[in-house]
């Protein structure tokens, strides 16, 4: 996909990975429709700096658990750009409970995690589904997560969630191509407010410099680097389809109980 003049749908785009992916796509010239549920003011931010670079840019509330407002999404691109090449399924939520406290989380509780991280890409996919065929040429990109991949995460919700988000990934790639590409990244820890929001800062920091010390990289993902890879997927890769890229900085390697070095 030539990503100028592209439009592309970034949920959850008003911080972190979302905001990040967004800026970058404005600089590969693409026009963005920036999407929040609750920080317009954060949105609007991401907005201004994605139109410096001369591009076009819609911002729209919307929660992606509600099927009216994930069409509303795609209309509003449609009204504006008559097209629609690319969505990136950002948007996710999370309650943080340690996975042995099997009280800890309730069946609603599970239910609206699932409903904005499994459900709410599967709706987005279908509201622009139609329009991308018609193009011939959409690519979707789920941000999903390592917890995914590898049962470890915030809680067994939010693991279940994006596990079944990875297998819809493949389930769709299959069904939805020659004129729809589906792929999911699954990073591992992000440098950003999620964490340290959930387990407080002095966990996070533990966390942190665990992994800096650790992992086979000694790296922490920023949501630039998620980002990047995103735009990648979107950009270019025509021939990649149905795949869950890991970016973790090789922690799900230590898994085994290797040290990254000897």
């Amino acid at each position: 996909m030539d990503l100028d003049g592209a439009v592309v749908i970034v949920t959850g785009s008003a911080s972190g990975t979302g905001a990040a992916t967004a800026l970058c796509l404005a600089e590969k010239r693409a026009n963005v429709v920036i999407n929040y549920s609750r920080s317009k003011e954060k949105a609007e931010e991401v907005a201004s700096s994605c139109s410096k670079f001369g591009v076009e840019v819609l911002v729209q509330k919307a929660d992606v658990s509600n099927d009216g407002d994930c069409r509303l999404l795609a209309k509003v691109a449609l009204d504006k750009w008559g097209k629609i090449d690319g969505l990136v399924n950002n948007a996710g939520t999370t309650q943080f409970c340690p996975h042995y406290d099997l009280d800890g989380l309730s069946g609603e509780d599970f239910q609206r995690i699932y409903s904005v991280n499994t459900i709410g890409p599967f709706q987005m996919i279908r509201a622009v589904a139609p329009a991308m065929k018609e193009s011939g040429c959409g690519a979707v990109v789920n941000v999903s997560s390592v917890a995914g991949t590898q049962s470890i995460g915030s809680s067994l919700a939010y693991v279940g969630s994006k596990g079944a988000l990875n297998a819809i990934t493949v389930a769709l790639a299959r069904t939805l191509g020659p004129e729809i590409k589906v792929n999911a990244v699954c990073p591992g820890y992000i440098e950003s407010g999620w964490h340290r929001r959930g387990i407080g800062e002095k966990a996070t920091d533990r966390m942190v410099e665990a992994m800096k010390k650790t992992t086979p990289l000694q790296a922490i993902s920023t949501p630039k680097d998620i980002a990047d890879t995103v735009v990648w997927l979107l950009e270019g890769a025509p021939n990649i389809t149905g795949e869950l890229f890991t970016i973790d900085a090789g922690m799900g390697l230590l898994r085994g109980g290797l040290p990254a070095r000897q």
